[in-house]
């Protein structure tokens, strides 16, 4: 069985396009940039409500702390460029705290932003991304790219972690959005 490609980002930073389709062009003919290199660590999980639903939660960073297990605190400002301050709690090690900025963003489909550790060795950037199957069913995509010199080393040694971690965030965000949805129908 031939090995598939790994699933593209849907947003355009990172030229998501058709297997096999054109190749993305910025205005003038010119090649659209490479997305980001690395390990990419990334689960999917569907959920049940419009991508409206799921994206307030995103969005409100001061409330993580009442729901998602991957990032006990999250503050700042979702805009191009901003600082985010998050604690990030994979299972099974010490909570850490980092600050990553925003690199694009569009409400009710994505979110992606960059944490580096290390001095700079390991660079990561972390999505969520949400495509609408329907009115009122969603595919979450929830993941991080592990690049910089170090971080394919450290995406190996803690990858099994920060996928969990990034599970217990989907199953979490799928559990709120579908309670919250169910509550504005009237039950």
């Amino acid at each position: 069985m031939p090995i598939q490609p790994p699933p593209q980002l849907k947003a355009s930073m990172f030229g998501r396009m058709p297997v096999g389709g054109p190749k993305p062009q910025k205005p003038g003919g010119l090649p659209a940039p490479k997305g980001p290199s690395g390990v990419r660590i990334e689960h999917r999980i569907g959920i049940q409500t419009p991508p409206d639903v799921i994206w307030e939660l995103i969005y409100d960073l001061e409330r993580y702390r009442d729901w998602n297990p991957l990032y006990a605190e999250a503050s700042g400002s979702i805009h191009i460029g901003e600082k985010l301050n998050m604690t990030i709690t994979l299972p099974g090690m010490k909570p850490q705290n980092v600050q990553a900025t925003v690199l694009e963003w569009v409400p009710n489909e994505q979110l992606h932003y960059q944490v580096s550790g290390l001095g700079g060795l390991v660079k990561g950037v972390r999505y969520v991304e949400i495509e609408q199957l329907a009115p009122e069913s969603c595919i979450v995509s929830n993941g991080e790219i592990s690049g910089g010199l170090l971080g394919p080393t450290v995406a190996r040694q803690v990858g099994g972690k920060i996928y969990k971690g990034l599970r217990l965030m989907n199953e979490a965000l799928k559990e709120q959005a579908e309670a919250r949805w169910r509550e504005r129908r009237g039950g």
